[in-house]
Parts: structure tokens; C-alpha cells; sequence
């Protein structure tokens, strides 16, 4: 990421949390500058330590009465309950809030944001973070739509229990060691559960709506005919997700790797002859979005299979949500 000098007060809401950690760890891998770092959490987590750049910062408990001191940016993770609450109160005493939670992104009135995709226009400040496997699509996606156009996208997901924070891994380690689950309804040591997030009644669940609608709005495509399938699978960190692309104009699978190699963002590994394709352990723990398997769907016309990999904490979560802190430094650097 571009090293940006502009000085601000930032603070991270979530900052316990498993995305607000990594946020921090980003912030200082990235060496963003800042003028202060203020961390917040529920009270359960208040007064705990944690070390960023080199010095202690204590963390707070978030009330009302913070909520007007003179933050520039707020990275919010935190759940959409507090950040239906608190963002909006962030908001009136000037500050940016960058939410990751569900909370805001079908807002009309919100920008909801992949930077390599599309930039926030503010019409209000409050900014969306999309859903993980949203992101990890939309940027491949995007770059076939310039090019080619879409016409239909089917995604079947291959979720990361980490995708449900600490306690999906604690439901993963702990089944392993044959504790009941506390978080999924079923088992998902040794399983795979087709459920994530309440279903709806007409059949989907809302992790399934929330991949539908959120690539109509990125794209800029209401129109856009797409359907989904959300599963969540016994893999620690990394989602994958099978894309199932239909195109406007006609190309070839050699064509589309070519465009692909040039998104932004995008790792082709893409060699079945030596079995190169991407996997979870190839994904985790790094900012990139993996593409593989690309190949022809015989059984439709001018539509290809995607295979997309990506760390959901890292470019489904907190990089992007930094991404989107950094390009809006850089417009009041320039």
C-alpha cells in the first residue's frame, strides 16, 4: 500500500476483536501515520494493553460521551447493533467511520466500498465494508465487467470458521476435541454446514442475500442477474468461493486469464497440468485474491468457472477497511 504522511486521529471500535486486531497489525505494518490511536471496546474488554508502533495503549470502554471527541477516521468493528448506535454519532461530530459490520451496506444513501473496485464518494460519512466473499469477487468480477460485460454470476462459498470471529475457530478447536458447538447449529469439526446466517423464507439465508445484493450495488449492476450458495467448511482462515460467470461478448479462457493478470489485487495460479490452483493455506495471512481454475462452462454460452481465494480477516475484513482509510489520506494529502 502507498505510504501516506497525512496526519490524523484515528480510533478503532472492535479493537479486541479478531478484525480490529488485524487492523492495528496493518496500520503498523504499512507504517501509517497517525497523530493519535485511540482503542475501544465493550467494558468487558476495557483496561486491557496492547502495543502498537511501540507504545502501550490502554483500551476504552465506548460510550456516547466519546463519541465527540475530534476523531478523524473510525474504523468500526464491532457488530451492526453498535454500529447502528455509535457511527452515526461518530458521524455528527465529524469523523469518517469505515464499518465493517452488515449494518449499512444496502443503505442507499452509503457508499459501500472495494477500493479496486470503486472509491467513496461521502455522500455521507459513514462508509461500508462489504462482505468477505463479496470482496474477494467483486475484484475479479469487476475487471471481466470493463472488458467483457456480466451478465449472471452464481457463487457457491467455501467459508472460513474464522469468517465467525473467535468463536467459530473456538468451535473448530473445540470439536476437535469433542465439545458440543456453541456457535454453528451443527458440528463443523469433520463437517460442512450449508447455514450461515438466519434463513429467509424464501429459502436463502441472509449471508446468501447479502452476496446478491452487495455485487448488484458494488457493480453498479441492479439488474444483475446473481444467485449464491453459502457454506461454512472446517478451514481456520481463508474463504473460497466458485464463481460461475456469464458474459455479454464472446472470449476465450486464454483471453480471460490475460484480463485477470492485470486486476488489481489478483493472483492468477492457474497451471492444472502441474496442479497450480489456490487453496486456503496458499491465501492465508496475505492481502491478495487468488484466482485459479479457470476454465470454460460447456453447458452455458460464454460462461466460464473462477476459482477465488482470500484471507477473510485480511482483504475480506480489516485490509480492505484500511485500504479504504488510506485512499481517503491520500485525498487530503493531494
Amino acid at each position: 500500500m502507498r505510504k501516506v504522511d497525512f496526519m490524523s486521529n484515528i480510533a478503532i471500535v472492535g479493537a479486541t476483536g479478531l478484525v480490529g486486531k488485524t487492523m492495528l497489525d496493518i496500520i503498523e505494518q504499512n507504517d501509517i501515520s497517525y497523530s493519535s490511536l485511540t482503542l475501544f471496546s465493550s467494558a468487558r474488554s476495557a483496561g486491557k494493553e496492547i502495543i502498537v508502533n511501540g507504545k502501550t495503549h490502554v483500551v476504552e470502554e465506548l460510550t456516547e460521551e466519546k463519541t465527540s471527541e475530534s476523531f478523524d477516521y473510525v474504523l468500526m468493528s464491532a457488530g451492526g447493533d453498535t454500529s447502528l448506535h455509535f457511527s452515526p454519532l461518530f458521524e455528527k461530530s465529524g469523523a469518517v467511520v469505515i464499518d465493517n459490520s452488515s449494518a449499512w451496506r444496502m443503505d442507499e444513501s452509503i457508499d459501500l466500498v472495494v477500493p479496486e473496485v470503486n472509491k467513496a464518494s461521502l455522500k455521507r460519512k459513514i462508509i461500508a465494508n462489504p462482505n468477505c466473499s463479496t470482496i474477494q469477487s467483486v475484484v475479479p468480477l469487476k475487471r471481466l465487467s470493463d472488458i467483457f460485460g456480466v451478465k449472471r454470476v452464481a457463487y457457491t462459498t467455501y467459508q472460513s470458521v474464522s469468517g465467525s470471529g473467535w468463536k467459530g475457530i473456538e468451535d473448530l478447536t473445540g470439536g476437535e476435541q469433542g465439545e458440543a458447538p456453541k456457535t454453528y447449529p451443527k458440528p463443523i469439526h469433520h463437517n460442512v454446514i450449508p447455514h450461515i446466517d438466519d434463513f429467509l423464507d424464501n429459502g436463502y439465508t441472509k449471508e446468501e442475500e447479502k452476496m446478491i445484493k452487495e455485487t448488484q450495488k458494488i457493480l453498479n449492476d441492479p439488474a444483475l442477474a446473481v444467485t449464491a450458495t453459502c457454506v461454512r467448511v472446517p478451514v481456520l482462515h481463508a474463504h473460497a468461493v466458485a464463481i460461475n460467470v456469464t458474459l455479454d461478448q464472446e472470449t476465450n479462457v486464454i483471453e480471460l486469464k490475460e484480463v485477470l493478470l492485470n486486476a488489481p489485487s489478483v493472483v492468477v495460479m492457474d497451471d492444472p497440468s502441474r496442479e497450480v490452483y489456490p487453496t486456503p493455506l496458499d491465501a492465508a495471512g496475505k492481502g491478495n485474491i487468488f484466482v485459479g481454475r479457470i476454465r470454460k462452462d460447456d453447458s452455458l454460452p460464454n460462461t466460464y468457472h473462477l476459482w477465488s481465494v482470500s484471507d477473510n480477516i485480511q482483504k475480506g475484513a480489516a485490509l480492505n477497511a484500511v485500504q479504504i482509510l488510506q485512499d481517503l489520506l491520500s485525498r487530503k494529502e493531494d
